[in-house]
């Protein structure tokens, strides 16, 4: 359905979140839930064989890497404009995972069911980073539909769990959808009741000058850069590398690691 973007941005700045519905569409939705299953095999394997098992139950991290439907999904640039908007200037992708909330019975709560920001340091009113949380299952209160306490993007202290679940409104909304929000709102994960597994896709993005949590230009390979579209690249943090050697930096303004546009 159409986003009203206007509404978008002022919910956004007004409550620190926003639900863009149903936005990713089915065909690329069945592939990214194929997708994560056997990414988290795989990465659940090695969680466990570098003994960070306990506390990681149904996370998956930087998922450019593993290709597919999941850098598909970037190029579909959904919920981009919006943020866009809240940065006011260019922007590349941090972090890109995805959460498998399990029936409470299966396993215990990941670190993601506590109340927690993404945004360590509280930066107020400059906009450092936002977050998107792909919904790749319909999110219920009865699956564990995120907790997100309006308004708490100005808040510097934690709010204590006791106001905060009191005060939070659930993201709920179908399958395909996404919530936008300030990374310094406080929020938390929900208990999955039900029988089966609540799954979504968490990216953040900041500022180009942030160091990313993965160097995804390096992981993915500089030579790829030219088969991927302009959107893609700056996304990915291609025009905001950091130069490994004088080589690298000394070099005229069209072939500088970090380009002159990004901050």
């Amino acid at each position: 359905m159409p986003v009203d973007l206007r509404l978008a941005e002022e919910a956004l700045a007004q409550d620190g979140w926003t639900l863009l519905p149903s936005v990713v569409p089915a065909d690329l939705l069945g592939r990214l839930v194929r997708e994560l299953e056997g990414a988290y095999a795989r990465q659940r394997a090695l969680q466990v064989r570098n003994g960070v098992g306990e506390g990681t139950d149904g996370t998956v991290h930087h998922l450019p890497c593993e290709g597919g439907a999941f850098l598909e999904l970037l190029e579909r640039e959904h919920g981009q404009t919006l943020l866009a908007q809240f940065f006011g200037g260019p922007y590349i992708l941090n972090t890109y995972g995805g959460v498998l909330n399990f029936p409470s019975d299966v396993v215990d709560v990941s670190y993601v069911g506590r109340v927690h920001r993404d945004l360590r340091s509280f930066s107020g009113s400059l906009h450092l980073m936002a977050q998107l949380l792909v919904m790749l299952d319909d999110f219920a209160e009865a699956n564990g539909a995120t907790y997100l306490m309006s308004g708490s993007h100005r808040m510097k202290e934690k709010p204590a769990d006791e106001q905060f679940f009191k005060a939070a409104a659930r993201a709920t909304g179908m399958a395909g959808s996404i919530v936008v929000f300030d990374s310094n709102l406080w929020h938390a994960a929900g208990v999955n009741r039900t029988p089966e597994p609540r799954r979504a896709l968490t990216l953040a993005l900041t500022r180009p000058f942030i160091k990313q949590q993965l160097d995804y230009p390096r992981a993915l390979g500089y030579e790829r850069a030219d088969a991927w579209p302009a959107s893609l690249r700056q996304l990915l943090g291609y025009n905001a590398r950091v130069p490994t050697s004088l080589d690298e930096w000394y070099q005229p303004a069209e072939k500088r690691m970090y380009k002159r546009d990004q901050g």
